[in-house]
């Protein structure tokens, strides 16, 4: 859940439970784990852990409890269609102990955009309004069909362009933390060259996170150093002082 980082400042955390056979089998390639990386980055939510399960019940019953009580926000994508196969709405009530059924609320919504639409209102689309009892309902802006929040588990479209909406309008009505910030290093120079010293100034600075990413591209091999701190002021030294030791060392 939620902890304390350095001089006091709160540290909200997430995880991501991705809902779906599909994604599984490899038929989907999932679209939302980086966007929902990024924008919870940017707000001040440290993204810790990514899980995967299928549309199994007792999976994402075991999945929601385990991540829910670890995390301050968890995160839910997929399975909340009109299908036989969409359960997530009914493994969250169940994993939570609460009721589940056709939400007034929501009911009222799907009913005015069938309507305008000239669509029938069918059990299989009706069943996008089952919710769990006590949930606060997340706006749909573009197919209607509600996420929901429920204690601090957020449930969200799979449809990358409908869960983008949904993160956006639950958004505000979160907890945040300070927002983390990074400092980038690009050399021209495969990590090897590069790791006994990274891994001398990573224990030099403890409290700053530091990452070692390398590409080829262009038949040329590079390294990026990411340093990443909530404290503007201590990552800006321990950049400075990063610089300075690659100098002295002929590799900057």
């Amino acid at each position: 859940m939620e902890d304390v980082g350095v001089a006091g400042q709160q540290i909200v955390t997430a995880a991501v439970l991705v809902i779906g056979d599909e994604i599984l089998s490899g038929r989907t390639a999932d679209r939302n784990i980086n966007y929902i990386a990024a924008h919870l980055t940017q707000v001040g939510i440290r993204l810790t852990e990514v899980r995967v399960v299928a549309d199994d019940e007792a999976a994402i019953v075991t999945a929601v409890n385990e991540l829910r009580a670890r995390y301050t926000y968890l995160f839910t994508t997929g399975g909340i269609g009109p299908t036989h196969d969409d359960i997530t709405a009914d493994s969250i009530a169940k994993a939570l102990g609460v009721h589940i059924g056709l939400d007034p609320r929501a009911l009222e919504l799907l009913h005015a955009y069938f309507e305008v639409r000239g669509v029938d209102a069918t059990p299989a689309r009706l069943r996008m309004a089952r919710i769990p009892h006590g949930a606060m309902l997340i706006r749909n802006a573009i197919s209607v069909a509600p996420g929901f929040m429920i204690e601090n588990v957020i449930v969200l479209a799979g449809v990358p362009d409908v869960m983008q909406v949904m993160l956006d309008d639950v958004t505000p009505r979160l907890v945040t933390g300070e927002k983390m910030q990074t400092a980038t290093i690009k050399l021209p120079r495969p990590e090897g060259d590069l790791a006994d010293l990274f891994a001398a100034h990573q224990e030099t600075f403890p409290d700053v996170a530091m990452g070692s990413y390398p590409s080829f591209t262009e038949g040329r091999v590079s390294t990026q150093l990411v340093l990443r701190s909530t404290n503007l002021e201590r990552l800006a030294i321990a950049r400075d002082s990063l610089e300075t030791k690659l100098r002295a060392s002929g590799l900057l």
